[in-house]
């Protein structure tokens, strides 16, 4: 490949398992797997050591958060290192008794940890009780300078906020990272999936286009109750555990140019490393040509502190 500002990019769209500990491994070997083939960043899906567990609220659901640096980290970070790949890992951090957040970890492909980010949006929805686990992130916006360029990450409900596309572009972030885990309601899927998707998919391409940058965007696949094994000790999910109920993750992982073009677009149901190559010096091509930041009205944007203008 190519030197320079050529980098390959790889999403892994997996499927979680009840076994936190299988999770963990199959994570480390499907990094392993990108990076031999010559993926220079890699970023694993949202929370993707266990089954989608927000999906109920239980207090025991605690013992699966962890420390950053932590027991996840130690074992990624050392894969980093092996494999001189950079790694996006999302996690469920333990930061003090009672202090819980979503974080995503940047992994240095030398084995160091280059920071963390803590989602700012935290969701409240029938199966996606966010707030009953997460503390909103405190750290702000960043970007974080790598080995293999500029990174931003985001994480899941964070993708729907221009306002935080924005910020993290603005810090000098060339790829947007969005692990992600959404969703059907079976019973809504065949009324509302394809709209969902597709909004889902256009809001994300708009970052692309509006800040002239790289989108990668990685969900996990598969039909999840948030059945929990860690440790030994089994939790049972919310439901009857029917084809009706729990969760349909769809998957449609992609990545996207600096003008909303998808590079690379995964399935709905399949697990898969989806690989894409991108040239960083396009951003520049990109935002000569359509120059929103240069024409953006900084003195007039005072409103959007406020929720709401009356």
């Amino acid at each position: 490949m190519a030197e320079g500002r050529n980098k390959r990019v790889a999403l892994i769209q997996m499927s979680c398992g009840i076994d936190t500990a299988a999770n963990l491994d199959k994570a480390a070997d499907r990094i392993r797997e990108a990076a031999r083939g010559g993926a220079d960043i890699v970023c694993l899906p949202e929370l993707f050591r266990a089954q989608y567990f927000c999906q109920r609220e239980d207090h025991t659901l605690f013992n699966l958060a962890e420390p950053i640096p932590g027991p996840s980290t130690e074992r990624l970070t050392a894969v980093a290192r092996e494999e001189k790949v950079v790694v996006i890992a999302s996690l469920f951090e333990r930061r003090a008794a009672g202090i819980y957040h979503n974080t995503a970890a940047i992994l240095e492909s030398d084995g160091s940890i280059s920071g963390i980010y803590r989602k700012m949006h935290i969701p409240d929805d029938p199966l996606y009780y966010e707030k009953f686990y997460f503390t909103p992130g405190d750290l702000g916006f960043k970007s974080f300078k790598t080995s293999a360029g500029n990174l931003g990450t985001l994480v899941c409900w964070d993708q729907w906020y221009p306002e935080a596309a924005r910020m993290t572009a603005l810090q000098g972030a060339e790829i947007l990272f969005y692990p992600t885990a959404i969703g059907w309601h079976p019973s809504e899927k065949a009324e509302f999936g394809e709209a969902q998707y597709s909004a889902w998919q256009t809001i994300q391409r708009a970052h692309a286009i509006a800040n002239g940058v790289f989108v990668a965007a990685v969900n996990r696949v598969g039909h999840e109750h948030g059945d929990v094994m860690h440790n030994g000790k089994t939790m049972k999910g919310p439901g009857d555990h029917t084809k009706d109920s729990g969760l349909e993750f769809w998957g449609g992982s992609f990545l996207a140019d600096p003008f909303g073009r998808i590079i690379a677009q995964g399935s709905h149901d399949k697990e898969e490393i989806l690989v894409g190559e991108i040239d960083l010096k396009l951003l520049e091509e990109t935002r000569q040509h359509w120059p929103f930041l240069r024409d953006r009205r900084i003195d007039a944007y005072g409103g959007i502190t406020k929720r709401f203008i009356d």
